[in-house]
């Protein structure tokens, strides 16, 4: 039996060329169906690298061979129209994909038209049933899978910079706390630039500059990251990021004075990955970090993770942090605001992350946080199921307390972005899980469902007996409580509107800290949020587009905690206030 089908393997791999991989094809056109010659297509991975870049043809056609069985982005750009962007296009051995792109001045859309068999296909489902299902063969008929080079028939730039793309923000409105989500308050003007340097030198620089609101000072953040592609996948990151920041002048003379300090920060950060097996890969790096504010603090910050695919639609992922957030980690694969553009989006979030600083003692500190997280995610058309499980242990904890007044006196830091303070916390440990489902309904809706249970601070209903600051410490506590939260984003078929809701649920007595995940896509927001992105035509011919944007944050004020004392007065410690702003961007 085994001879018998191996000759007939042998017979029919001798009549046409064996295929272990797929192909990517398909047509670009306009909204009237004219075809459309020299868009640009490009093909990224399912963690956002690009594996293949080519021109449209004079019928507006394209194509990618050799692609290794797995889920794939594609992205078309062409000049006077909105880039058109679709994700999980799934690629099978010997089978070709088929897209319909539709360029638009509005709304682009790529539709999915068939995955057929093509040309050399060797082996039908029946066969790969008898194979399966017969022991004799399978010691036979066992293959190694090699990777197979993506042939580069790219034109060759003549120019030294190329695919050069850019987004330039002006915003105002409400500030965010900085100790809040570790995150910097918009400082009101923010860009970002990519371009390719000699064509494999990828380079990245982003900056957000402004007047902080409460000091008059001039405050701003730079950020450049490089990579460089050598054909078969990427080099290792490399990230720069510095900041300096006017903290407000107010409080005790005894605290900070009246002559508050710069927060100065410069941090570098190397992430890389390789694969282990055909199936299991690993991401790894870290961070170091020098904060400068009333005394030196030097950061040390490793973090990593191994994913391995049960298949082309299924994966699991182990992560591990320590330190500070491990924000460049947690981007890949996470395209959290919906953009066509992920980097230059992850560039502008990353810009704002900061180090969670505190005092304590009139000595600053930074929190630390250990992080070990589980997490499966399996795709099943186009429904997106995850599961999570994490514990994390923190210490220096940092969290925005409202309404202290002239209290705790060398133990709170005046916030950069609103007329609260910083209050460390201590240590804490605590654990949570999750589970959440996403459903994509056609191609411009999405709902998400999540529901979880985890460790939250909360004083049981007790009083603050003394106004010191470790009386308030010992009176938070961890304990678990439940949560849920549910999410939609969707896309206006005609004006091409984006609107992102999203409403957590909470016990309203307790605070639950923010989580970065790392092996989860869906993260949860407390109260509820808005985010509308709103495309603007492009007037006179100018090469690029406007986007009027809009964020409304925490809308009904939840996940607050309230602390009280035996005199009448409240506080509160919250991770998430309440913040409206609005924005004007242009992208190019």
């Amino acid at each position: 039996m085994a001879a018998l089908l191996l000759g007939s393997a042998l017979s029919a791999s001798a009549a046409t060329p064996v295929q272990f991989s797929g192909s990517i094809a398909g047509h670009v056109r306009s909204a009237s169906g004219i075809p459309q010659m020299g868009a640009t297509v490009v093909v990224y991975n399912r963690y956002d690298r690009m594996v293949g870049q080519a021109l449209t043809n004079p019928d507006g056609s394209f194509r990618f061979e050799s692609l290794l069985p797995d889920l794939y982005s594609v992205r078309v750009s062409l000049a006077s129209f909105v880039p058109a962007f679709r994700r999980n296009i799934a690629v099978q051995p010997g089978f070709q994909s088929v897209l319909a792109i539709n360029m638009a001045g509005m709304l682009s859309s790529v539709e999915f038209v068939a995955a057929a068999p093509t040309k050399g296909a060797w082996m039908s489902d029946d066969w790969k049933w008898v194979l399966r299902s017969s022991q004799s063969t399978r010691p036979v008929l066992r293959f190694r899978d090699t990777a197979p080079k993506i042939p580069d028939d790219r034109p060759r730039m003549s120019n030294v910079f190329s695919e050069t793309r850019g987004i330039v923000k002006v915003s105002a409105g409400d500030a965010t706390s900085f100790a809040a989500s570790g995150a910097q308050a918009d400082l009101g003007t923010a860009f970002a630039l990519a371009t390719s340097l000699f064509g494999s030198n990828q380079f990245e620089f982003s900056g957000n500059f402004g007047y902080s609101a409460h000091t008059g000072l001039p405050t701003a953040g730079f950020r450049t990251k490089y990579t460089r592609s050598d054909g078969a996948g990427l080099t290792p990151e490399v990230t720069v990021s510095m900041h300096q920041l006017s903290l407000p002048s107010r409080g005790a003379p005894g605290s900070l004075g009246q002559d508050a300090p710069s927060l100065r920060t410069m941090s570098a950060t190397m992430l890389d990955e390789f694969a282990i097996a055909d199936s299991l890969r690993l991401e790894y790096g870290a961070t170091a970090e020098s904060v400068s504010l009333l005394n030196r603090l030097n950061i040390l910050s490793p973090f990593a993770r191994l994913t391995y695919n049960l298949g082309p639609r299924d994966s699991i992922q182990v992560a591990y942090s320590s330190g500070a957030a491990a924000t460049e980690l947690a981007a890949r694969g996470n395209d959290r605001a919906g953009r066509e553009d992920v980097s230059l989006a992850h560039d502008l979030n990353a810009l704002g992350t900061l180090p969670r600083v505190s005092v304590r003692n009139g000595r600053a500190e930074a929190q630390r946080t250990e992080n070990i997280e589980a997490g499966y995610t399996k795709l099943s058309g186009s429904r997106t199921y995850s599961a999570g499980l994490y514990h994390e242990r923190v210490s220096n904890g940092a969290l925005t307390l409202a309404g202290s007044g002239d209290l705790f006196d060398g133990d709170v830091l005046p916030d950069l972005g609103s007329q609260s303070s910083v209050f460390n916390i201590g240590k804490f440990n605590r654990w949570g899980y999750l589970a959440s489902a996403t459903q994509a309904i056609g191609e411009h809706l999405e709902v998400s469902v999540s529901y979880g249970r985890g460790g939250a601070l909360t004083t049981e209903g007790r009083e603050l007996s003394s106004e010191d600051a470790e009386s308030l410490r010992k009176l938070v506590r961890v304990h678990e409580r439940n949560w849920a939260s549910a999410r939609v984003a969707g896309t206006a078929p005609v004006s091409g509107t984006r609107i992102i809701a999203s409403y957590g649920w909470a016990d309203y007595r307790s605070m639950m800290p923010a989580h970065l995940f790392l092996a989860q896509r869906f993260s949860p927001e407390p109260g509820l949020n808005i985010f509308i992105r709103q495309p603007i035509p492009s007037v006179g011919g100018v090469p690029g587009r406007f986007e009027a944007t809009a964020e409304l944050r925490n809308l009904l004020e939840q996940g607050y905690l309230p602390i009280s004392t035996v005199d009448g007065r409240s506080m509160l410690f919250t991770n998430s206030p309440r913040a409206l702003r609005g924005g004007l961007s242009f992208i190019f």
